[in-house]
């Protein structure tokens, strides 16, 4: 039987809020959790999960069950930003995992919520948030209602938005947006048969990018990113606008999609949420996941952000709950640390996500690809796994030029233009 009195509440359970309610549920807190869908469900996703992504599965006892689902190992990994191509793997992850996963949503998500489940969190799908319950200023609980049912309150101590860019949750707050900026880009995905040919992300000349990755079913899927004002022209025929754009950027994969590829399902075209973060905390409650911070898929950190930063947050809820500080001080930590934990992800991937890179990104890159060591680090970074201040440090770019010869009046160490 479902109480009405929780520790806390957690609306949407795809890959922030079913980690958060397991997370919490199994410290032996009582945890509701709601979503709209049931599952399986899909959701609009490039499935990518980074090494550090795969590590968070990986520590709670998840890795397995998600591998068995079939979605295959990739150890390769090819990137190109126009004539510069750079190809290897990241090093092994201290914690073992050497492989990313790019799983359907269907079968990634039901494993989350699975595990949320067996955790002992209360799960109701299906259930349709219409509005939150406040006492004065503080929340204090949800009201809603399952499909066709009558509406049902529930309280708790707090309650979680982990309900994506649109958050019922943030709406009803008026949770403020303090960073941000438009949104670049559009993508066009779908999966296909026949096209086998390992993971693939390259941006090529005219600002077009298209990415493919295998994931479950004998299946790739295949993406294409164009700039926001090409997305009138290319909906009217996304088939010919993906064969064009992967022909232009790679012949040779091209005329494999060509005469070896078959679409399995409909295209799901996506015009990108904007850039920002959201003030994610509150009296009585929280944001996680892209309902309080959102950056362009480009770099696919999604999912390995959501993972991240949903332990983070149930580490400071437990500190709350606990009695060990008070939450709302606890809570506003969590917004400070995950904004300085992924203030390099963010960055870059706004510099890079414009299809275009600047004269800094370039020159890093292009010496990048001439160096066998720094391509390690370059996945390694990529994977989460190598630290960004390393890779982009001043001394070690000076070495790194030094070492392969680059061009003088090319070597860019830092953002400002400053040459070495």
């Amino acid at each position: 039987m479902k109480r009405n009195m929780y520790d806390v509440i957690v609306v949407g359970t795809r890959v922030a809020g079913s980690p958060l309610a397991m997370l919490l549920a199994r410290q032996g807190y009582r945890v509701l959790a709601v979503d709209r869908a049931t599952f399986p469900s899909d959701t609009p996703s490039t499935h990518y999960i980074h090494q550090a992504g795969s590590g968070f599965l990986k520590s709670w006892g998840l890795l397995d069950r998600v591998v068995a689902t079939g979605v295959p190992a990739i150890r390769h990994l090819n990137f190109s930003y126009t004539d510069i191509d750079i190809a290897g793997f990241a090093r092994t992850a201290p914690d073992g995992v050497d492989a990313v996963y790019c799983p359907r949503r269907t079968a990634l998500d039901t494993v989350l919520v699975e595990a949320a489940g067996e955790a002992g969190a209360e799960l109701i799908q299906g259930f349709t948030v219409s509005g939150l319950v406040f006492d004065g200023d503080r929340v204090v609980g949800i009201r809603g209602s399952e499909a066709g049912g009558t509406e049902q309150e529930f309280r708790a101590k707090l309650v979680v938005g982990a309900d994506g860019a649109n958050s019922t949750v943030a709406k009803a707050v008026g949770a403020e947006t303090y960073e941000g900026s438009a949104a670049a880009c559009f993508i066009y995905y779908s999966y296909y048969d026949g096209v086998d040919w390992g993971m693939q992300h390259r941006t090529g000349f005219g600002e077009q990018q298209f990415a493919g990755w295998p994931t479950n079913d004998d299946q790739t899927l295949v993406a294409v990113m164009r700039k926001r004002d090409r997305f009138r022209e290319f909906r009217q025929d996304p088939d010919a606008g993906v064969q064009e754009v992967v022909s232009q950027i790679d012949p040779e994969l091209g005329e494999l999609l060509r005469d070896k590829g078959t679409r399995a399902e409909p295209f799901r075209p996506m015009l990108y949420p904007d850039n920002y973060r959201r003030k994610s905390h509150g009296p009585g409650w929280a944001l996680v996941g892209d309902a309080g911070y959102h950056k362009d898929p480009f770099t696919g950190w999604g999912i390995t952000d959501a993972f991240k930063y949903a332990q983070l947050l149930s580490e400071k809820i437990h500190q709350g709950l606990s009695g060990a500080r008070p939450l709302d001080e606890a809570l506003a930590e969590y917004q400070v640390e995950r904004d300085a934990q992924s203030a390099s992800t963010y960055e870059l991937t706004l510099s890079i996500s414009e299809l275009s890179l600047t004269p800094y990104y370039d020159s890093v890159f292009r010496a990048t690809s001439m160096d066998e060591e720094y391509i390690k680090n370059f996945f390694g970074l990529i994977a989460g796994i190598y630290p960004p201040e390393k890779y982009f440090g001043e001394e070690e770019l000076a070495a790194l030029y030094e070492k392969v010869n680059f061009p003088l009046e090319a070597r860019h160490v830092s953002k400002s233009g400053v040459t070495a």
